[in-house]
């Protein structure tokens, strides 16, 4: 049964610290763009204020949530109990990226530990909070994170991860320009 709730509290805000993991759900407007959805891990997530979130985007294969962040703001991010009680939490709002020289960076970026390939904030203002029953969700036990991401990027150094986004992070597979090739190795 969905809950729509208010805000995101205490008690939610524990509950999404807790989680090991969320979702990134982004799209172009052209109805025949490709609908991104994308895992995200690691210590890479902090609640801002009852309506407010922020992650830090790392380099990946792609930049599909900035170029469609940049093109309409539209974003949903969900939760997934895989321990415990069950429950699927989505917040939906709008979303923008936050490079080095937004006057945001510097209140922001502190919040996160230095990983390797840091490539963007994303800031999210949330307009609906809502909770689920999440009973069809599996029970999983958690083994760690993985470290892959964080040592491809550190064995490819600033240069690397540089010419990488250059090479591979300037459009969405839709042909919509992606920000966030600013080098913040250099933050």
């Amino acid at each position: 049964m969905a809950k729509v709730l208010h805000e995101i509290d205490a008690g939610l805000a524990a509950w999404i610290a807790a989680q090991p993991l969320f979702f990134v759900a982004t799209a172009p407007l052209a109805a025949d763009g490709h609908v991104n959805l994308s895992p995200r891990g690691l210590d890479t997530f902090r609640i801002i204020g009852p309506h407010e979130v922020v992650w830090l985007d790392l380099t990946g294969s792609g930049n599909e949530s900035a170029a469609h962040l940049a093109e309409n703001g539209r974003i949903t991010l969900m939760f997934c109990a895989f321990a415990g009680p069950a429950r699927i939490l989505r917040l939906y709002g709008r979303g923008q990226v936050v490079l080095p020289d937004d006057p945001a960076w510097p209140e922001l970026r502190p919040r996160f530990p230095d990983l390797p390939g840091i490539r963007q904030l994303v800031r999210v203002t949330v307009e609906r909070v809502q909770t689920s029953c999440g009973y069809g969700v599996p029970l999983m036990e958690l083994k760690g994170q993985r470290d892959e991401l964080t040592a491809w990027a550190a064995r490819k150094g600033d240069a690397g991860i540089a010419e990488y986004r250059r090479r591979n992070n300037t459009l969405s597979i839709d042909g919509l320009p992606a920000p966030g090739l600013t080098d913040l190795a250099r933050e």
